[in-house]
């Protein structure tokens, strides 16, 4: 039997994509994993175990839909027992609790799933896909792959071979007392491990060749987070730490220990710097190596990624689809996609995108009656509580479409995608209202705790081009030509719908739009 569609991986994209396959119940798909339970990625990361996705039970709505603009872990899915608020109240969670939380909604769920099942060996003859499965061959129509980045990132620094990795590396404070110790790196892992081994350390330092970003500044939750940066005290007060500009020429060890070669980015020097451990948070990289050359996908970002169009389709390899953190080649260090509260999402938008390939589905829609003030009204009700354009700003869209005196409201398409082939059966419509959410221009690069540096008034239309805050945009396109464009005033509730600060000025532009204006 041919599968319309394998996935790869059975951790929180595999998952779901498998449920809504389950639920839908068109289509013939299995998810494969190599692992004996689903989500073992985190059964081991991060290290430290505390999770930096937020959880919050406590929001004061009983509205599910908004209250998934604060809970990052759950799965979508309309079963209220499959929230992952009702598994703790910890807002940074232990990552304990999503192994048992996706271990759940596997079953919940009945995702059609075979574990203990390693993919060995890929492959695309013709038009089918023959996948090597323990020792059965499987045959598929498409491959979904949501194995997420599996293997972890080695910079091609000579000595390399010395550094003791993320995947390896002690956990216990006490094996490092009295040592110094090097972390390469700037992200989340290296300043997760630094925080957890200062009290036993005499020094630690910091490096990589990157600036520190904040994800408070930038918005992009990948960045350092706060509930990781204690470390950044410990240097600007001069408490022995430091944080390291530059490049690692090379690792060598010697009487001293280990022997780092460091050039620093911000001064024309070079030093050896001795340590007794050196340990490697580079990040994580896709694994290409279970494609034969009948379907080896390019890559992308520095070989890290899979390189993907606008349907999370490999660049060159057609029916080869990526989902979960693999999806954030399209929008990296951007938006969510990298995310559970993000590639949710995408992996929706994703099955609704398959749905269209092969199996002709229009792309789901509700009707709206074609006036300005109906149109305005379902896109006013619509961006106070939708959760996907909150998470997924500027990627994903709802799209008003208006044709033949008609309109039809269609939910969460990616950007990109309406922009080249459009929602309506023969493509572009006459007139579609592309709704997102945004940050203005520059946003990442205004001290958001400068009182000094000047904002928009909320809720006055007028100067909402100019806000710097999340808030919707509505662009209208005339058979796939981007005409004009309309901001809603920012809000400091998140809420859009005052009458003349918000609703008048959305209905006038639509009204203008319609008219040819």
């Amino acid at each position: 039997m041919t599968l319309d569609h394998l996935v790869i991986g059975a951790g929180p994209a595999g998952l779901q994509l498998g449920a809504l396959l389950e639920a839908d119940g068109r289509r013939d798909y299995l998810v494969v994993d190599r692992a004996d339970v689903p989500g073992s990625f985190f059964t081991r990361y991060p290290r430290h175990r505390r999770l930096i996705s937020i959880n919050k039970p406590r929001t004061g709505s009983d509205d599910p839909e908004l209250n998934l603009r604060l809970d990052w872990n759950s799965l979508l899915s309309d079963d209220p027992d499959l929230r992952f608020t009702r598994y703790t109240d910890r807002y940074f969670p232990d990552a304990d609790v999503m192994v048992q939380y996706l271990a759940d909604f596997a079953e919940r769920s009945k995702v059609r799933v075979r574990y203990g099942a390693p993919v060995t060996r890929v492959s695309r003859p013709d038009d089918l896909f023959e996948v090597q499965v323990g020792a059965d061959t499987l045959t598929a129509r498409s491959v979904v792959v949501a194995t997420g980045v599996s293997r972890l990132h080695r910079p091609p620094i000579p000595g390399f071979e010395l550094v003791e990795g993320y995947d390896t590396m002690s956990v216990d404070p006490q094996d490092y007392l009295d040592q110094r110790v090097l972390i390469i790196g700037k992200g989340n892992s290296a300043f997760e491990t630094a925080d957890a081994l200062m009290e036993t350390t005499t020094v630690i330092h910091v490096a990589g060749p990157d600036s520190v970003r904040l994800a408070w500044r930038t918005h992009y939750v990948g960045h350092l987070r706060a509930v990781n940066n204690n470390f950044l005290d410990t240097y600007q007060l001069k408490s022995a730490n430091a944080v390291l500009d530059g490049t690692v020429e090379r690792i060598e060890r010697d009487a001293e220990g280990l022997a780092v070669t460091f050039r620093f980015a911000r001064a024309d020097e070079t030093r050896v710097l001795h340590y007794d451990r050196v340990l490697g948070c580079t990040g994580f990289a896709f694994d290409p190596t279970v494609f034969d050359d009948t379907c080896r996908p390019s890559l992308a970002i520095g070989g890290r990624f899979p390189a993907q169009t606008d349907e999370w389709e490999s660049v060159d390899v057609p029916g080869l689809f990526f989902a979960g953190t693999l999806s954030q080649q399209r929008d990296f260090k951007h938006s969510t996609n990298g995310f559970v509260h993000g590639f949710r999402y995408a992996v929706r938008a994703l099955h609704r995108v398959l749905e269209r390939r092969y199996g002709g589905e229009p792309w789901p829609s509700t009707p709206v009656d074609a006036t300005p003030a109906a149109i305005t009204a379902a896109v006013v009700e619509r961006i106070n509580r939708t959760s996907a354009l909150w998470q997924q700003f500027g990627v994903l869209a709802d799209v008003v479409a208006v044709t033949d005196g008609g309109a039809r409201y269609h939910e969460e398409v990616p950007v990109a995608y309406h922009s080249r082939v459009g929602v309506g059966p023969d493509g572009h419509d006459d007139d579609a209202f592309v709704v997102t959410l945004e940050y203005g221009p520059d946003h990442d690069k205004v001290d958001p705790f400068d009182i000094g540096v000047q904002r928009v008034a909320q809720d006055t239309p007028g100067v909402a081009h100019d806000a710097a805050y999340l808030h919707p945009v509505v662009r209208h396109h005339r058979r796939g030509e981007l005409l004009a464009t309309h901001h809603l005033a920012e809000n400091l509730e998140n809420r859009w719908d005052r009458p003349d600060a918000h609703v008048a000025p959305l209905e006038a532009f639509v009204a203008g739009a319609l008219a040819g204006r």
